[in-house]
This record gives C-alpha cells, sequence and structure tokens, in this order.
C-alpha cells in the first residue's frame, strides 16, 4: 500500500503540466484528425446519404473496431501501459522494449487467427449485431461482404495500437496520435477516387480503411525506431511481465466488452426501427464524439503514464493531485461543449451533413441523436479520466464491475426509451448510463485513495456551470436570429463559426471574472509566449 509523502510544489506543477502539455498534443493531433474524420463523413454523407449502404458500412465498420478496442486499443493499453512504465522505470529501456515485441508478436498472431474466423463465418456475425438486417437479403448481403473486407484491418490497427502505448509512456504524444488521420485520408481518397470503379461503390470505404490501418502502423513504427526500438520475434507466454499483462488485459477486456455491448445493442434495436436509425445515431455520436475525442480521451491518453509513473514511485499524494487536475480539465472543456452541441445541433448537422442524399429529415433525426447524447458528454469524458486512474492502479478489475451494472440499466433503459423517442431513447439512454457509470468511480476511487479533492473539484465546476449557462443563452439568440438554413453553405459556415466563437469569448470571460485556475491556465499558455517576446 502507498504511503503518501509531501512533494515540494514545484514538483506538483510540473506534474500537472506533463498532463497539461501531453493534453495539448494529443488534443491538437486529434483535433486535425476529427476535422478530417467530418471530411470524410460529409463524402460518405453526400455519396450514401442515411440509406441502406451507409447503414451497411456502419455496421461492416463497427465490428472491427469493436475487436480492435477488446485487443489492443483499449484493454491492452489499460493492461500494457502500467507494466511497461513499470519495466522502463526498474528495469531500463531495453527491458520494457523486449516487452514489446514479445506482446507485439503474439497479438499479431491471435489477431491474425481471428481475422482468419471473422472471414469465414462473416454472416453469423453480421446475424448477432443486425438481426434487423436478416429479412432484407440485399442488405444483409452487402455488410457480410464488407465485413470480410474489413476484418484484417484489426490487425494493423491493434499492433499500431501497442506501439502507440509505447510511445505515450515514454513521452511521444503527438506524431502518435495524428496517425488516425491517416486512416481518414485513406478513406477520403478511396471513396473519391474509386467510388465508381466498383459494382457496390462502399467497397472503396472498405479499400480506403485496409489502406488507412497499414499507414497508422507504419507511423506508430518510426518513431519508436528512432527511440532505439527494434522488433526482435519473440513468442513467449512465460514471460513474467507478459503474464502481469495478461492478467490486467483480461478483466480490461471484459470492460471494454461491456462498453462495446452497449453501442451494439442500440445498433440491435435501432435495425428493427424505422430507415435511417442507425444512420442518425452514428452521425450524431461522430458529432458528440467530437469533444469527447479531441479533449476527454486525450486527457486520458495523457494522464495514464503520468499516473502509472506516480504509483510506481510509491507517490500515492500526487497520484490524487493528477485525479483531480484531470477531473477538472474534463469538466472546463466538456461542459460548455454540451451547452454548444445541443444549443448549435441543428446548425452543426446543417452545415456538415445535409447535401446530396441527406435531407432535411435526416437532418432532424441527427439532431436527436445529438442532443440526447450530448447530455451525456461530461460522463463519457469523464469515465475516460476515472478509468485511467483505476488502470494506473493496476486494477481494472473495479471498472468492469461498475461498467457490467451499468450494461444492465442501459439495456432496461433502452427498452423502455425506445418506444416513446425511437433512435432518441437509445441515445438518452446511453448518456443516462454512463452518468451512473462516472459517478459510482468517483466514489470508488474516492474511498481506495482516501479521497480525490472532492471539494475542490465541485469549487472549480460552480464557474463553469455559470459561464456555460451564459453561453448557451447567447449562442442560441444569435443561432436564431442570423442562421439560414437554406442559405448558401458558406454563409451557413460563417455563422456557425462566429456562433461558436461568440460562445468561446462569453465562457472564458465569465471564468476569468471567477478567477477560474482552468481559465488562467489556458489564458497563460495561449499569450504568455506573446507577452514573453515582447
Amino acid at each position: 500500500m502507498m504511503a503518501p509523502r509531501p512533494h515540494p510544489p514545484i514538483e506538483e506543477k510540473s506534474s500537472k503540466e506533463k498532463i497539461t502539455r501531453a493534453a495539448g498534443a494529443v488534443s491538437l493531433a486529434t483535433l486535425i484528425s476529427r476535422i478530417l474524420g467530418f471530411v470524410r463523413d460529409m463524402i460518405i454523407a453526400n455519396l450514401f446519404g442515411a440509406k441502406v449502404a451507409a447503414d451497411a458500412f456502419f455496421i461492416a465498420f463497427r465490428i472491427p473496431n469493436l475487436l480492435r478496442r477488446l485487443t489492443a486499443e483499449g484493454a491492452m493499453t489499460a493492461a500494457f501501459v502500467p507494466i511497461f512504465v513499470d519495466s522502463l522505470e526498474k528495469d531500463g529501456k531495453q527491458k520494457a522494449f523486449a516487452l514489446t515485441c514479445n506482446i507485439v508478436t503474439i497479438l499479431a498472431v491471435a489477431l491474425t487467427l481471428l481475422s482468419a474466423l471473422g472471414v469465414i463465418f462473416a454472416p453469423q456475425v453480421v446475424r448477432v449485431v443486425a438481426p434487423g438486417f436478416v429479412s432484407e437479403p440485399y442488405t444483409f448481403a452487402l455488410t457480410t461482404m464488407l465485413t470480410r473486407y474489413l476484418f484484417p484491418y484489426i490487425i494493423f490497427i491493434s499492433v499500431s495500437a501497442v506501439l502507440m502505448a509505447a510511445l505515450n509512456s515514454m513521452g511521444k504524444f503527438f506524431i502518435p496520435a495524428l496517425a488516425p488521420a491517416l486512416l481518414n485520408v485513406a478513406i477520403i481518397t478511396s471513396a473519391l477516387a474509386l467510388h465508381d470503379e466498383f459494382e457496390e461503390p462502399t467497397v472503396a470505404l472498405a479499400i480506403g480503411v485496409l489502406i488507412g490501418g497499414v499507414l497508422q502502423l507504419i507511423t506508430q513504427i518510426i518513431p519508436l525506431m528512432r527511440l532505439g526500438w527494434r522488433y526482435v520475434p519473440s513468442f513467449s507466454l512465460k514471460d513474467a511481465d507478459t503474464k502481469k499483462v495478461g492478467l490486467l488485459m483480461i478483466p480490461a477486456a471484459f470492460g471494454m466488452a461491456v462498453a462495446e455491448i452497449n453501442v451494439f445493442v442500440d445498433t440491435m434495436l435501432a435495425s428493427v426501427l424505422p430507415e435511417g436509425s442507425i444512420s442518425y445515431l452514428y452521425y450524431g455520436n461522430r458529432v458528440t464524439q467530437f469533444p469527447l475525442g479531441v479533449f476527454g480521451v486525450a486527457i486520458g491518453i495523457a494522464a495514464l503514464p503520468s499516473m502509472a509513473g506516480e504509483v510506481s514511485r510509491g507517490a500515492k499524494d500526487k497520484l490524487v493531485e493528477l485525479v483531480s487536475h484531470s477531473f477538472r480539465l474534463i469538466l472546463f472543456i466538456s461542459l460548455p461543449a454540451t451547452v454548444g452541441l445541443i444549443v448549435l445541433a441543428g446548425p452543426i448537422t446543417n452545415v456538415l451533413f445535409e447535401r446530396g442524399e441527406f435531407d432535411s429529415m435526416a437532418r432532424h433525426g441527427v439532431i436527436t441523436a445529438i442532443v440526447y447524447y450530448a447530455i451525456g458528454l461530461v460522463a463519457f469524458s469523464g469515465v475516460k479520466v476515472i478509468a485511467s486512474a483505476f488502470y494506473s492502479l493496476k486494477d481494472t478489475g473495479t471498472p468492469v464491475r461498475v461498467a457490467a451494472w451499468c450494461m444492465a440499466l442501459n439495456i432496461l433503459l433502452n427498452i423502455l426509451l425506445m418506444i416513446p423517442l425511437k433512435h432518441g431513447g437509445l441515445a438518452l439512454a446511453t448518456s443516462i448510463s454512463s452518468m451512473v457509470n462516472l459517478t459510482l468511480l468517483l466514489w470508488l476511487l474516492g474511498r481506495k485513495l482516501g479521497g480525490i479533492n472532492g471539494e475542490e473539484i465541485i469549487n472549480a465546476s460552480i464557474p463553469m456551470i455559470a459561464g456555460a449557462t451564459f453561453m448557451a443563452v447567447f449562442v442560441w439568440r444569435y443561432a436564431s436570429v442570423f442562421f439560414d438554413y437554406g442559405g448558401s453553405i458558406f454563409n451557413r459556415s460563417i455563422h456557425l463559426g462566429v456562433a461558436i466563437f461568440i460562445g468561446a469569448f462569453i465562457y472564458a470571460m465569465v471564468l476569468l471574472t471567477f478567477g477560474s485556475k482552468e481559465a488562467l491556465v489556458v489564458k497563460e499558455k495561449i499569450f504568455g509566449r506573446f507577452t514573453k517576446k515582447k
């Protein structure tokens, strides 16, 4: 058990700055990727709308994404980073690199076998994840074909995720986080260049995904080799550190499975709702995922190696400080993002998607999804950070148990809410269950650490809530007066941008007036360099 010990204030500041800077690097890289992701989705919406072909691709793409999170990006990262950091701190870089090689080999072999099985049994997989498609032969056949194309993607992206975790643990964040942008570039290029080359145009999207997976892997290999890593084939299930990773990964995989089961339950139920429901949820989730991915996930990624380092050194007090600091950063970003998404759901959907086959009816469907998903944005983001704290403590079991209970709650809420609210009920159920998840994790982590500076978090949230409220009023008023859904794309984009700027400005002014620490840090980061130059 870690005994708390005092540390000089300068060290605490350094630890917090480490997370803030790393989160900034990941956020910038993710922002680039997300912008390209929206360009990708705009192109898909223009070419396929919210119809059968789009539904088939989204379902097929979700299957390898689920397996990716189970085998690598989520579970493996949660298990791998604390052990890699321990090895790095205590045994040196070469021992940590040897662990990386062994994990990569084991993962690649296992996923190659899994991918082969996925290709063979694709029809059975589609029956499970989209039962509503079984009664529609064309949709079912198209989804099955795309699933077979996309299964090998999990090999490239999962190995890439392990190498990215190693880079993050060594303080390298920007380039690894930029890799997903290459996936979007590959899909965009393939969709535009190959759309008319196939009898089924969605095959072009699948080819883009495979090319993107290879590019992402290359992007992780190069910077890791610059740090001295070389791939040496190794396949040892008896290695002590590998066993530790495996033992931590098992409950983490169950936790990721629970999270993804929630998504698939939503998808299964949406497949029996009116046409377009799956696409409405997909586009709505994509919009909500923008602030979550750019900031929420970024803070979680940045925090885990630092938290694991403090645990490895036995610094419980510094771990508590990092948890509190990271969660306040989550609130600082997520509260205004929640309000902004709800108030501007219509203009955002109109500017991003409403063209070609995507009509006003599809817009209203996506608006509903955005609003209900946005309600849970703070919880979605907060869970990423609090779960990282548990992972740093080598406790992957607690988040799993909490997630399992919340999965049961989500399924119950889905059944209760989908009848009156259609696809909106599925999104709302996800948000409510995530709020319960976050609440339980905060309580359990507080018990485990003897507190997480809850009073400091509450005090910090008061000006944030006030700022978000003022922001909502002004942004709603501006958008209702000036945004014209039938105007040119240029004018609509300008007015949406102005509305976002107004919201950010008002939010910042309110927080600075209250003397918010988080706002002052951001102000210093943005304007401090210019002041120093003068």
